[in-house]
């Protein structure tokens, strides 16, 4: 790049060095010898702007021939005729070595300058994207690149602490080999030596440390970099430090609060199964205790009642098995989808099939039209979706009262809903109760049950809420997709 230059700027000088010439010679006859000198330096300062003090210098010379063969008696020669004439030969070379030197030099600063407000330009740009919630690999990659491109190096790495020992955690540039890999990571238990800064065999090592605490290290190969570069390199070395560490106290903290959260959940379903365990437990405990108690005097009925309760808890315990089956599906992450055209009916049917005798003490009343389009659905999850929702209605409202499951066309959906005429939910609560963790809100509405038909819904892709029914309680609505009967089976 810098040779181009200096061919363009010897160009650009001897090709003003002949037009220059040319007017001269034409006009010599009217001008003094120091008009031509001045105008001839002209094209010497071109060179220098164009292609550097070399050019200029390459222009100069070729201006000192010109301007004694042109313009200094007798024309045509290099021979100078009077002492006059020599003063303003060399005056001329005076002149034109101090101005393509200053001129130089201008460049040179000029050049400097714009080298340096780009790399402080880089650098508020990297600073301002550092300052921002990154993942730590996003951070030392950035930081990496940055430094390879700002001091154009052959490889930059960064180096972590990782098991007592430095390891590179992020490179930029050559890939790097076996022994440059060695180089970089240095000699073993490098970790204790962190704060250290160094310069070694073009390896420079630069210790990333905040407050005043060390991260790791970034190590620089290549030439030697001057004064500012180490200063841009020092600046930027720390503001990576705080990001680094900033990283990584998120990472920890996100650790921590996803432990929290595992620990809330585990807690929260510990809580669940034993609340929802410990009612139809005492029912079938008292139950069995009192048909085994021989001094206990039962009539028919009443043995026929205490049977009937065993049946009924079994069957509830029952479900809740399956619902921590459910939940164990959902936190390993192995839930799939097996949707297919269904009517609703067959929804409905299986979830009556699957809520069992829970709805014995209650009316049900089934509101779905015969002509609705099929639905595109996993029959076995939505199935037990509305079978939870069956329960909860009937554990939620008092005996003899009439619980509704229903449906209508929506646009491109069916809402499937099931109401009860119990105490309702408030509207505050609305919310908390599709949750585990709030097992208070909503008058106990929330466990289990309500919690895993949740994850069934959004499974579809779809939302689960409650609002108020018509005839009092609560009504709970959800949408699935209708079949798309033009698909091409898979």
């Amino acid at each position: 790049m810098a040779v181009r230059r200096t061919i363009v700027g010897c160009a650009a000088s001897l090709g003003a060095l002949a037009a220059s010439t040319a007017v001269l010679v034409a006009l010599r006859p009217h001008l003094a010898v120091a008009t031509c000198a001045l105008v001839l330096v002209v094209p010497v300062v071109i060179g220098v702007a164009v292609g550097g003090f070399v050019a200029g210098l390459i222009g100069a010379t070729a201006g000192f021939l010109v301007f004694d063969w042109y313009f200094i008696p007798p024309y045509g020669t290099l021979t100078v005729g009077s002492a006059q004439d020599w003063v303003a030969l060399w005056v001329y070379v005076a002149v034109v070595l101090v101005v393509a030197r200053v001129v130089a030099v201008q460049q040179e600063a000029r050049a400097v300058a714009a080298e340096r407000e780009d790399a402080v330009r880089r650098l508020l740009a990297v600073t301002t994207t550092l300052m921002e919630e990154r993942p730590l690999d996003e951070v030392l990659g950035l930081v990496v690149t940055t430094v390879h491109e700002a001091f154009d190096t052959p490889w930059v790495a960064v180096l972590l602490p990782e098991d007592g020992a430095l390891a590179v955690a992020a490179t930029a540039g050559d890939p790097l080999s076996d022994a440059e890999r060695a180089e970089a990571i240095g000699a073993p238990g490098a970790a204790q030596a962190m704060a250290l800064v160094g310069e070694a065999s073009g390896v420079r090592r630069i210790a990333l440390t905040a407050m005043q605490r060390p991260v790791g290290q970034l190590v620089v190969a290549g030439a030697p970099i001057d004064a500012f570069g180490r200063q841009l390199l020092g600046v930027l070395a720390n503001q990576a430090a705080l990001a680094i560490e900033r990283s990584q106290l998120r990472a920890q903290a996100l650790r921590s609060e996803l432990l929290e959260e595992v620990d809330r959940w585990r807690s929260a379903l510990v809580g669940a199964v034993s609340h929802d365990l410990r009612t139809p437990l005492a029912s079938i405990t008292a139950a069995v205790t009192t048909l085994r108690d021989p001094g206990v005097a039962l009539s028919d009925a009443d043995r026929d009642a205490l049977m009937e309760t065993i049946e009924l808890e079994s069957d509830r315990l029952a479900r809740l098995v399956a619902n921590l089956l459910d939940v164990g599906r959902i936190e390993a992450g192995t839930l799939t989808l097996r949707r297919e055209p269904h009517t609703v009916t067959e929804v409905v049917d299986a979830a009556r099939a699957a809520a069992g005798s829970a709805l014995r003490a209650h009316r049900l009343v089934v509101e779905v039209d015969d002509d609705l389009p099929l639905v595109s659905v996993d029959l076995v999850l939505i199935a037990q979706v509305v079978a939870n929702l069956l329960a909860n209605a009937a554990q939620h409202s008092p005996e003899g009262t009439r619980i509704t499951v229903g449906a209508r066309e929506e646009g491109d959906a069916v809402a499937v809903f099931v109401a009860d005429e119990g105490s309702g939910v408030r509207t505050e609560d609305r919310e908390q109760i599709f949750h585990m963790l709030d097992r208070n809100a909503g008058s106990g509405r929330a466990g289990l049950g309500l919690a895993i038909s949740t994850a069934f819904v959004e499974a579809h892709g779809q939302h689960l809420w409650v609002d108020d029914a018509p005839r009092g309680g609560a009504r709970f609505t959800f949408r699935v997709p209708l079949a798309d009967l033009h698909a091409v089976p898979a």
